[in-house]
């Protein structure tokens, strides 16, 4: 079971985009998922007359280390690290500062 999966609320809590929260929208492997709204690139791209793009300077996220992220604990409002706990024989992820379940 991952500690952060796809949908969770995150916050980055290093490197330049430091403080912003945004929403997982893709795990990749190697440890690096993409969040919405944050690690935010320029690319440079070429026009296609066969697929009608036209072009230009396009901005788009780009992966960020999974140990630059934390998960985002509404009740607190604050970072928060992740355990879990076994609730009538289902493995559950838990907020480690309150104890309480993580909604998925």
């Amino acid at each position: 079971m991952a500690k952060i999966k796809r949908d969770d609320d995150v916050v980055v809590i290093a490197g330049r985009d430091l403080g912003k929260r945004g929403k997982v929208r893709k795990i990749l492997p190697n440890d690096r998922l993409i969040v919405s709204g944050v690690n935010m690139v320029k690319k440079h791209t070429r026009p296609n007359p066969q697929s009608g793009s036209a072009g230009g300077i396009l901005e788009k996220e780009a992966p960020i280390q999974l140990s630059n992220v934390a998960i985002f604990n509404a009740d607190s409002g604050a970072a928060d690290r992740v355990g879990y706990e076994y609730q009538s024989g289902k493995k559950v992820r838990i907020f480690k500062s309150s104890g309480k379940p993580v909604d998925s």
